[in-house]
């Protein structure tokens, strides 16, 4: 018999775990601000400092010819399309060079599944990188990325892994991911890894030493039951290895996609995720705002939701603003951002370690008036 939604919200507070059923339960529950005061109390159990972090990166894509075919892609393209292109090493150096200068730590390198480059050619680009940049942390490439650099150049998945570490390779991005249920990654794309390939490769990465983040794209073809057994085949990775550094979310953008007919998830359905998420995931101490795709205030609103980190300043994004989404908050945007909801900010790297001289300043006041006030106006309560 299932249990009541107080009954699973006070175990994930007391910080017990979750089974699947219960955490499907929370989903299939439309009480989004019993949902989001539990995930707030989860998170402020896990991080009773005064501070919500931020990030400053660039995402590089350094090209756009992908041998897979995506239906909620809208960036990618073929190798003889007119457009495609393979990024020149001097614009490249530029970009990181216009990032430093904002006061960034790291670029977050990406690309699609190039036919014919080759491993040689990657662990040039990253030593390049890491001998004229050698404080720059490159957040590099994505396990759908590093699966096709093992099977196209006929390599152990653990040598090329290796490899690009040693070539310069700092951390692992958790692009790729969507939903990790082969029936729905089969029915959205083509040539591109399975569940079980996505998760090798992060496992392995973790065994070399390696940390990377962890995503979830949801609001597409898959059930409410596909988006936990994403969380928990990502939980049950966690307890394997530990990592993860920290867990994303955001909804599929349907614009200029072979998807454009599937109506996108709202506001509601975003934060109630985040919340499920930082309930169920109680070992992954790290959550992120997911503003680029939902704006700055419900990014901010996500801040009660779960989240205890606002995400990267994004000084370029190119794959979500091609499917017509484009947001952009400056650096105090940010941080008044995290300062309203109560918080001081700082800036972190990719480990969740603070980069910053740690701040003289006070906690501001949380607000007394409870920002979830706003919530019956929100759209799509699916």
């Amino acid at each position: 018999m299932p249990h009541s939604l107080d009954y699973i919200l006070q175990k994930s507070i007391n910080g017990e775990r979750l089974t699947p059923e219960e955490g499907l339960q929370l989903l299939q529950s439309h009480d989004l601000l019993a949902l989001g005061r539990a995930a707030d109390a989860v998170c402020r159990r896990l991080h009773p400092e005064p501070y919500r972090t931020y990030n400053i990166d660039r995402n590089i894509n350094y090209t756009n010819i992908c041998a897979a075919v995506c239906d909620f892609c809208a960036f990618y393209r073929k190798s003889t399309d007119p457009d495609a292109y393979v990024l020149p090493r001097e614009e490249l150096y530029k970009k990181i060079e216009e990032t430093i200068a904002l006061g960034g730590d790291q670029i977050l390198l990406q690309g699609g599944l190039h036919p014919s480059l080759k491993l040689e050619w990657y662990e040039e680009l990253l030593s390049d990188i890491k001998s004229r940049y050698p404080r720059i942390n490159i957040h590099a490439f994505s396990a759908p990325e590093i699966w096709h650099f093992h099977k196209i150049n006929k390599l152990p998945l653990r040598e090329v892994l290796r490899r690009l570490k040693e070539a310069g390779m700092g951390s692992l991005p958790g692009g790729g991911a969507e939903i990790l249920v082969d029936r729905v990654r089969k029915e959205i794309t083509v040539n591109k890894c399975l569940t079980e390939e996505w998760l090798e490769v992060h496992r392995v990465w973790h065994e070399l030493g390696g940390k990377s983040t962890c995503t979830m794209m949801f609001g597409h073809v898959e059930t409410l039951a596909d988006r936990i057994e994403t969380l928990t085949r990502l939980r049950q990775l966690q307890d394997e290895t530990g990592g993860f550094t920290a867990f994303i979310c955001w909804t599929f953008q349907p614009d200029n996609t072979d998807l454009a007919h599937i109506p996108p998830a709202g506001a509601f359905e975003y934060l109630k995720t985040q919340a499920v998420s930082r309930l169920y995931l109680d070992n992954i101490k790290n959550i992120q705002s997911s503003w680029v795709t939902q704006g700055p205030k419900i990014g901010q609103l996500a801040l009660f939701f779960g989240a205890n980190d606002m995400g990267s300043l994004m000084i370029e994004e190119n794959v979500v603003a091609a499917a017509g989404t484009v947001y952009y908050l400056t650096l105090e945007e940010i941080r008044n951002a995290i300062r309203e909801a109560g918080y001081i900010p700082r800036q972190r790297n990719v480990f969740y370690e603070y980069i910053d001289p740690e701040p003289q300043e006070t906690p501001p006041p949380r607000p007394e008036i409870n920002p979830l006030i706003s919530l019956p106006v929100l759209s799509n309560a699916v």
